[in-house]
């Protein structure tokens, strides 16, 4: 299982790699079960302060493995879907505290596109192919993508890439807002990397945390209650030695050395 996915520490910053490159990085139990344990473990560690996501060879991830449905395939209407159900939610990634950052290096469909959608922000290649494949294989818009999407394209090109499963590539994607930096392939990790070292390096991670569950809330919340929300988290970002150090680290011109991530439900 160790394999199917791997962890290279890059300073602050875990780079995992989906390593199924002879089936261009396709999604199995095994795949998942191994990614979001390192993404537990990357939770854990106060030594990791951001994680890149990326795919071994020529492609992120082509999406779920159809060979895992190979024995059902007599007669698909009878297949269980509970066979890929495991401990942890498959929308895992959306919950971390630490910033996640996809490198599409290559082809992300169906399920492999949602995993990159299920980062914070993702970098991509100009040639790489992205689509959402269900509809072209007789499936519906599955795991959330059907809300993710509009929040970041907009309705209408969400219906359309949802509707019409079609094949885009990185470089329409960077235009419609679904990815948000072009990188040539041969660059494309290393600069993921060093965005996420930035962040890893300038930013408070516990500021970054409670952006984290902003964005996540107001997606769903009006202006004022963002507003509301705003008020008393800036109130509890007081109680934090982050704010002294950045003022201190600004008006001494010095890089900032902020504490790690308490663990959870440590904050405070």
């Amino acid at each position: 299982m160790s394999e199917t996915v791997l962890a290279e520490h890059r300073g602050a910053v875990l780079l995992l790699t989906l390593n199924r490159p002879d089936r261009l990085n396709a999604w199995s139990a095994e795949l998942e079960a191994r990614y979001f344990e390192l993404l537990d473990e990357a939770e854990a560690d106060p030594e990791v302060r951001a994680i890149v996501l990326t795919g071994a060879g020529r492609g992120f991830c082509a999406g779920a493995d159809f060979e895992d449905l190979e024995g059902a395939s007599a007669d698909l209407s009878a297949f269980d879907p509970s066979v890929f159900d495991l401990p942890r939610p498959r929308t895992l990634p959306l919950t971390l505290r630490k910033p996640l950052i996809a490198a599409i290096n290559g082809a992300a469909a169906g399920l492999g596109l949602v995993e990159a959608l299920y980062c914070d922000l993702r970098f991509c290649t100009p040639e790489a192919k992205l689509t959402t494949a269900f509809v072209q294989r007789g499936l519906i818009a599955e795991y959330g993508s059907a809300w993710i999407l509009p929040r970041l394209v907009g309705r209408g090109a969400a219906a359309d890439l949802l509707l019409s499963g079609r094949v885009l590539l990185g470089s329409e994607a960077k235009e419609i807002g679904l990815v948000d930096h072009l990188v040539e392939a041969d660059q494309i990790v290393d600069a993921a990397v060093a965005y996420a070292t930035e962040l890893a390096e300038k930013c408070s991670p516990a500021s970054i945390a409670v952006i984290k569950e902003q964005l996540r809330a107001s997606a769903d919340s009006s202006l004022a209650e963002s507003f509301d929300d705003a008020e008393v988290k800036i109130r509890e970002s007081f109680q934090r030695p982050d704010v002294q150090e950045g003022v201190a680290s600004y008006l001494e011109r010095r890089p900032p050395s902020f504490p790690p991530l308490a663990a959870a439900g440590m904050e405070g």
